[in-house]
């Protein structure tokens, strides 16, 4: 399979966060990496390793036999905006209808995701002689529909709509004999008993797949390419790479859509906590590791937005990139984004380098942008970083769309980087 196939089918094999963090722990391990536990003391040595938190948010190192001075880290994102499926979820409609109570996770296009086929994957937790014991699911099959109100019944649909999220996106799950069916589901997917289950996080993703398409299949298009286009891309690099000058880790962190502050977030001490753990393996004390992140370098990636050919106007006049223009370094004034002008000056040398094209963002100067993996990450991990992404239309919405040479473009940029 080309590079755009394979990130398909991680993103198929990635329906949430604890998904793509198992899909990326799986590949980490058939190429020989040795999974830590952060329950148990590292005994490291010059090698692959990998630890996971949560589930949901990991970090793949390399330590070389004789390392260079400093870090050189990559950083993602595991998770996308979704509908969560909350506690005791059936609702009867009526006495016909079984509909499942959902919220908002993160900041979506609401009307996207209406009218498509869903399903709902996750984790539940069993109980275990020593406690709670998890088991990733997956219905993996057509199971709910938000369906829309019919034009006649709504004449202004079409000028606009601000939807509820405790009346509109609400999934039907069946007909009334579908009461008390949905745990059911869940157990039969899991291989276990409806009983058995303690508790759970479960979210809906849309079932569409992705597909390659245009004029000379120049465009990808899937759910959740907002992150793991750089998640994959990212971790490519780092497995192709040579690993052999610094110290290398690829992190891809989880709740990103819901502003990081968790444990398992970019605010949270994860990258800190396996930084220590390292730096104290390999002999430093903290003024050494102070010296080795002064001589580091981050590339946080997360998409960002191109030029959308119908509202040209929405873009920076003169920052603008657009699909298939290669990686984009993201820049802002209130520190959004955490490029300066040394880490761009630094990421600019490294495209070069890996012969890819790079270009610019920056939010036009009367419209807020969001944040992302970067800044928050230096809030704990003070290092030189930049902040990088790939084009895409319809951002935050359930079927995305960017660039297929673009994903090539970062592999190649981040095997240098990790060379």
């Amino acid at each position: 399979m080309n590079i755009n196939q394979r990130l398909l089918e991680f993103i198929r094999k990635s329906p949430c966060c604890f998904q793509a963090a198992e899909t990326l722990r799986e590949r980490l391990l058939s190429e020989g990496f040795r999974e830590l536990s952060e329950k148990e003391r590292w005994n490291l040595k010059p090698g692959n390793y990998f630890v996971l938190r949560n589930h949901s948010a990991l970090i793949a190192f390399s330590i070389p036999e004789k390392a260079g001075k400093g870090f050189h880290i990559a950083a993602s994102h595991s998770d996308s905006p979704s509908f969560k499926i909350k506690e005791n979820p059936e609702m009867l409609v009526e006495g016909h209808y079984v509909t499942l109570n959902v919220e908002k996770y993160g900041g979506m296009l609401c009307a996207p995701w209406f009218d498509r086929p869903l399903s709902a994957a996750g984790r539940i937790f069993l109980q275990g002689e020593a406690g709670p014991v998890e088991r990733l699911v997956d219905l993996d099959r057509d199971a709910l529909l938000i369906p829309n109100v019919a034009i006649h019944m709504n004449r202004k649909a079409n000028e606009g709509y601000a939807y509820n999220p405790q009346v509109d996106m609400i999934p039907l799950f069946g007909l009334e004999e579908a009461k008390g069916g949905f745990m059911k589901l869940v157990a039969e997917a899991a291989g276990v008993k409806p009983e058995d289950i303690l508790s759970y996080d479960l979210f809906l993703y849309n079932r569409t797949p992705g597909t390659i398409w245009g004029s000379r299949e120049e465009f990808v298009s899937a759910p959740r390419l907002d992150d793991l286009q750089c998640a994959f891309a990212t971790m490519e690099g780092f497995l192709t790479g040579s690993r052999q000058e610094h110290i290398s880790l690829c992190c891809v962190l989880d709740n990103e859509e819901v502003g990081s502050d968790t444990r398992q977030g970019a605010g949270s001490t994860f990258l800190y906590d396996t930084l220590q753990r390292i730096a104290g393996a390999l002999g430093m004390d903290y003024e050494d590791y102070l010296v080795a992140l002064a001589q580091s370098f981050m590339v946080s990636a997360d998409n960002a937005h191109a030029v959308h050919p119908n509202h040209k106007e929405l873009t920076d006049p003169t920052n603008r990139p657009y699909i298939g223009g290669g990686i984009v370094v993201k820049f802002n004034a209130q520190q959004k984004y955490c490029t300066d002008g040394y880490s761009a000056a630094f990421f600019r040398e490294l495209c070069r380098r890996a012969g890819v094209p790079c270009q610019s963002f920056a939010n036009r100067s009367d419209m807020a942008g969001g944040s992302t993996l970067g800044n928050i990450s230096n809030t704990k991990v003070a290092v030189s970083s930049v902040d990088i992404g790939l084009s895409q239309l319809a951002m935050h919405s359930p079927y995305e769309t960017a660039g297929t040479k673009d994903t090539e473009a970062l592999v190649k940029a981040m095997e240098v980087f990790f060379e």
